[in-house]
């Protein structure tokens, strides 16, 4: 048993990041958070939205773009846009816009070559605030779109 037990730690070890990951045998992926990591510190994984707009402003195509360089050098991950909105307007209105957001960002990526089945998008409407306030300072940086990697990879 022990020698079954070495050698499967072996072939994980070996694998790197394949499809046979450690988040699937025990709950948390190594590789997921080294890549998660690597997207951290070599692209910005997210950008801001004015009021009430889904519009990819230019300092946010900047910031798609390094997420771009980084999504083409790794073929093999994908990632989730969440889409997020601030405290006004209806639940119903900021999930719909949220959706809108972070599809926004989807297409611009897609726009730039990155496959369209490597992205998925979720909205979290108004329901997780990144800044808790009730001014324009705080919901200038709950209006935005975050880019994550994928669970599972």
């Amino acid at each position: 048993m022990k020698k079954l037990l070495s050698l499967f730690c072996a072939i994980i070890a070996l694998s790197g990041c394949s499809a046979l990951s450690e988040s699937s045998l025990f709950g948390g992926s190594e590789c997921e958070s080294k890549m998660a990591r690597d997207f951290m510190e070599n692209a910005e994984d997210r950008v801001f939205f004015a009021f009430d707009s889904s519009a990819i402003s230019p300092d946010a195509a900047e910031v798609l773009d390094t997420q771009v360089k980084w999504l083409k050098k790794h073929q093999n991950v994908n990632v989730v846009v969440q889409g997020y909105c601030d405290e006004r307007g209806t639940r119903e209105y900021n999930l719909a816009l949220g959706e809108r957001r972070a599809n926004a960002v989807k297409q611009f990526l897609v726009s730039q070559g990155v496959d369209a089945a490597r992205i998925s998008t979720i909205s979290y409407g108004k329901e997780r605030p990144a800044v808790l306030g009730n001014n324009e300072a705080a919901w200038a940086q709950n209006r935005r779109a975050v880019t994550v990697i994928k669970a599972g990879n």
